[in-house]
């Protein structure tokens, strides 16, 4: 930790020396004051050094070698998606703060448990979906709540992304592999976020390949308790789209390249009620700089962040859910 620094920190561990934390969130977090990188660990010494090294941070012999650390508060959960409901239960049961890259877990039973256990001990417990933490989100939601598009009728969503290379482990089934898990999870989010937790699957579609045993692309209908209804498309078979659309009784909006938003970009919000369209352009961010400094407060427990938490988690296990359903309700077809 730099000498000069008069604030408490808080003191991250690395678990799990993944493609995103080397390209954006732990460049993001050295640029944040409220958090530290303490320690990196990973299966492989070599690689947990070279990470060490790249980011000024000593490498520990082990996860569970990590996990004992005094000098470590809170763990980033950067691992395949299948271990991240395990390691995340260390974590919070070593006593330290969690933060794990989406999704959390891989059936809603366990995304239940892992947050009954973080409240019981008092741990804060966030799931890493950036794009709710960028402008743009609060942008939209100061939209919706001033009235202009009226009640909520549509959702629509969209996150698809072109297809995978050989050895991609988005493709490894035994780690957790698929577009649902991937990339469906974020319309998925967006869903939740506008129409609330009270969704339930009207129908699923789920296209799955042959040759890896994972779902390559899907589609669904999710059903608000108002009548209010989401249709989402995810994918890692197309053109790439990120991008969202909310259509209510008065006015219609719409955001492009929303869950993996660039941080030199600025995003536009196309706003139409009756005749009139209006564009309003929000503020370029790094919404991985957003989380850090979100999750530091939260942590803290500072109230406006403590509230966020409460609406996260709840989402966080509505999402699982409804993954669990859309496997169960879905047709699919094998290619």
């Amino acid at each position: 930790m730099p000498a000069d620094t008069l604030a408490p920190t808080l003191r991250v561990g690395l678990l799990g020396c993944g493609d995103i934390a080397a390209r954006r969130t732990l460049p993001a977090l050295l640029r944040v004051p409220e958090a530290w990188l303490a320690a990196v660990a990973a299966r492989d010494p070599d690689r947990a050094k070279s990470f060490g090294d790249r980011f000024g941070a000593p490498a520990a012999a082990s996860y569970e070698e990590l996990l004992t650390r005094a000098d470590v508060d809170a763990v980033y959960l950067c691992l395949p998606t299948l271990l991240h409901a395990h390691w995340a239960e260390r974590a919070l049961r070593a006593g330290k703060h969690v933060l794990v890259e989406k999704p959390l877990a891989a059936s809603g039973a366990d995304a239940e448990r892992l947050f009954r256990l973080a409240d019981e001990r008092g741990l804060t417990l966030l799931e890493n979906f950036m794009f709710l933490h960028h402008g743009t989100q609060r942008q939209v939601a100061a939209l919706l709540q001033s009235g202009r598009l009226g009640e909520i009728r549509t959702v629509s969503a969209a996150f698809t992304i072109p297809p995978r290379p050989a050895g991609d482990l988005r493709l490894d089934a035994r780690l957790g592999g698929g577009a649902l898990l991937d990339n469906g999870v974020y319309p998925i989010r967006a869903a939740l976020r506008f129409l609330g937790t009270g969704l339930t699957v009207a129908g699923a579609s789920l296209r799955d390949s042959r040759e890896h045993g994972v779902d390559l692309s899907g589609a669904a209908l999710l059903t608000a308790p108002s009548g209010a209804v989401a249709q989402i498309r995810f994918g890692m078979e197309h053109h790439y789209r990120s991008w969202y659309e909310i259509q209510g009784s008065q006015g219609t909006l719409a955001v492009d390249h929303v869950y993996t938003t660039a941080p030199g970009h600025a995003p536009v919000i196309r706003v139409g009620v009756g005749t009139e369209h209006e564009e309003i352009t929000v503020p370029a961010e790094d919404h991985f700089e957003a989380v850090w400094r979100f999750f530091a407060a939260a942590v803290r427990g500072a109230e406006a962040e403590h509230h966020g938490l409460r609406l996260l988690s709840a989402e966080s296990v509505a999402q699982a859910g409804l993954v669990d359903a859309i496997r169960s309700a879905a047709v699919r077809t094998r290619v």
